[in-house]
């Protein structure tokens, strides 16, 4: 292969055949110039995007600081390695390009607040966990401490990029449902959920499934009609809680719940309670 443009020490774009192809591996392009042969021992990845996404990546190469795209990389490779998969090329934009702009911000004194921390550690664990490795990667390659707001950041960008995983927009979507359904709650019953606690995990991994399961137009678990007027006659005030979260949840986002789901939450929703 010879290189047909440098982006940055370890990225060039070489021509095989019909197809641009981004290289990258360290140090792949000291000392070289267009035209040159890149050794093959150097070359540690190749990626063949679609045309908008090579241009758009191969702009970030040539601008982003090359540390943070290093991180990017290694944050991609351990990903890969922990889920056992591969993932979606655009991760390779989406991440590099949000990773930089948090470090920026963080350097220039910005908070970063995520308010959907809670869901998105409790709904994507293993995205989170790695997370949480990349948060330990950061410290010890540029000496930067990034806050575990952040950490749900990289959480949700891995997650979307997952080859059968929805897109950004539709996780984001079910995050936020889920974190308005928990204020609800708390607003509506006066009670402050503790959210390490395993009856949250809980109700936010049903919700998770029940939301699944409407989307996909699933059948939901029937319940027995004994145990149905029980628990509207025993937990009264969690079934009228349940109850009215999904009646707003149908107006505002067309949710459809059938009565044997609220019961199935208002169960969740009384452990809270207690």
């Amino acid at each position: 292969m010879r290189i047909f443009r440098i982006l940055n020490n370890n990225a060039v774009v070489v021509v095989d055949g019909p197809q641009e192809k981004i290289v990258m591996g360290k140090g792949i392009a000291f000392g070289k110039r267009n035209n040159d042969i890149i050794p093959r021992d150097k070359i540690e990845k190749i990626f063949i995007m679609h045309a908008n996404s090579s241009e758009k990546f191969q702009q970030l190469l040539a601008t982003v600081p090359e540390k943070h795209i290093d991180l990017a990389e290694k944050i991609i490779s351990q990903a890969e390695r922990e889920l056992s998969a591969p993932l979606s090329d655009h991760i390779h934009i989406a991440l590099t390009d949000h990773l930089s702009f948090a470090l920026e911000r963080m350097a220039n004194g910005f908070v970063i607040h995520n308010k959907l921390l809670n869901e998105i550690r409790t709904l994507y664990r293993k995205e989170y966990e790695i997370g949480m490795w990349a948060k330990e990667l950061i410290r010890e390659e540029i000496g930067v401490e990034i806050p575990e707001d952040e950490v749900a950041h990289i959480a949700l960008h891995i997650h979307t990029a997952k080859m059968d995983a929805p897109s950004m927009n539709e996780s984001l979507k079910q995050a936020t449902i889920m974190r308005e359904f928990v204020e609800q709650i708390e607003e509506k019953l006066q009670i402050r959920i503790e959210e390490e606690s395993i009856n949250y995990q809980r109700l936010i991994t049903h919700l998770r499934f029940a939301l699944h399961r409407i989307e996909q137009g699933e059948e939901f678990h029937p319940i027995d009609e004994d145990m149905l007027e029980l628990i509207k006659e025993k937990y009264q005030e969690a079934y009228q809680c349940a109850k009215e979260i999904i009646i707003s949840l149908r107006e505002d986002e067309q949710y459809h719940f059938p009565d044997t789901e609220i019961a199935y939450i208002a169960l969740h929703i009384q452990r809270l309670m207690k």
